[in-house]
């Protein structure tokens, strides 16, 4: 428990006394440096750049109309109350604002890769496995506003939704797709042939993947932010040879980071499953149609960690149960952002501390595979 602190430590000074502001900066500044960067290294024949900017600038500005419209409908968020304490203050921002910023990366990604003539069968899959995700984490938001509790879909029923939904994914990907997309690329060059056995893979990154995008949704700023990094490294990857989905992740990065107008602390509004799992299902998506299976679990290994807190904590607590049916915790709450708040670091801070683990995740995965 007190280990997981100790290992962040090393990071903790430079980012102990940031903002929302500071944090929304940098990472902008970040963002639209490297996507210049790649422009001049003319690593794709599309730009990073200009998506980047048009689909930042959509969000931001579609966000002060729907965030409005959110809070007349009343859709505010029910706070578990089993949560860090200082959450509790937030109950009644307005969620689901996954509906405003993934319809945006997705759309303009579309028309983009249209008028660009890149337009190709996998840009429509996985636009649509993308929107599927979002449709469900959308019902699961309603739900939990409908009965006004942290109870939406059940957890077996959004399983099975989301495991449906990957299915038809793979099902298309083995049908349409010629062999070489059973590969997974690794570094050096080298290649692991799966054959079919890429497929049952393609189904669980597909569902775990959002899933984990998910549980690092906990804290303002955090999932949009580690996305919007995820996103762009996962477009340099894939650009050599899939100039569409390349825009679309540059597409999807330039939203996480427009959504963050209104989503950094003190967030105006919440992404919620709506948003969770769509991101979580593109990165997936893309990752699986590209074979960058490895490189995409480096991308994800802030989300990767957050989801074996959760799984660590819940086993501990199983097998340490007493005569009366009470274990012991590993952490003093999962996912990881849990604990680390409980232990004492602001919201900024954990924020900040993911940002940077994010960004060093991403330059190993490029450096790796290039």
């Amino acid at each position: 428990m007190s280990g997981v602190t100790v290992e962040l430590k090393f990071i903790s000074p430079a980012v102990s006394k940031l903002t929302g502001k500071v944090l929304l900066g940098s990472l902008a500044i970040a963002l639209f440096l490297s996507a210049l960067t790649l422009d001049n290294l003319s690593i794709s024949k599309l730009s990073f750049t200009l998506p980047l900017s048009v689909c930042a600038a959509t969000a931001a500005v579609l966000g002060y109309s729907v965030i409005p419209l959110l809070q007349k409908l009343k859709a505010g968020q029910v706070i578990r109350e089993d949560g860090p304490q200082a959450h509790l203050k937030k109950s009644g921002t307005p969620t689901m604002g996954g509906v405003f910023f993934v319809p945006v990366a997705v759309l303009i990604s579309l028309w983009w890769a249209y008028l660009t003539g890149v337009i190709t069968g996998a840009t429509i899959a996985v636009s649509l496995l993308t929107l599927t995700y979002a449709g469900i984490g959308w019902l699961d938001d309603w739900l939990i506003l409908r009965k006004k509790s942290n109870k939406g879909i059940s957890p077996r029923a959004k399983l099975a939704c989301q495991v449906g939904a990957a299915l038809a994914f793979c099902l298309w990907l083995g049908v349409a797709q010629p062999q070489e997309f059973r590969n997974v690329q690794l570094p050096l060059g080298l290649v692991l042939p799966l054959g079919w056995l890429f497929l049952p893979v393609a189904g669980f990154t597909l569902v775990a993947e959002s899933n984990a995008t998910n549980l690092t949704d906990g804290v303002d700023g955090l999932a949009a932010g580690t996305s919007a990094i995820a996103f762009l490294a996962l477009a340099v990857l894939v650009s050599p040879n899939h100039a569409d989905l390349a825009l679309f992740c540059t597409c999807f990065s330039g939203s996480c980071l427009g959504f963050l107008v209104h989503n950094r602390n003190k967030a105006k509004v919440f992404m919620g499953d709506t948003g969770s799992l769509a991101l979580g299902g593109a990165l997936g998506a893309v990752g699986v149609y590209t074979g960058q299976l490895w490189a995409l679990f480096i991308l994800s290994g802030l989300f990767f960690v957050e989801s074996l807190s959760v799984i660590a904590q819940v086993s501990y607590y199983k097998a340490t149960k007493n005569a009366a049916g009470v274990g012991r915790r590993l952490f003093k709450m999962a996912p990881l952002h849990h604990h680390l708040e409980l232990s004492g670091w602001s919201e900024t801070r954990v924020v900040g501390a993911f940002y940077l683990i994010s960004a060093a995740l991403a330059a190993v995965a490029i450096v790796t595979n290039f």
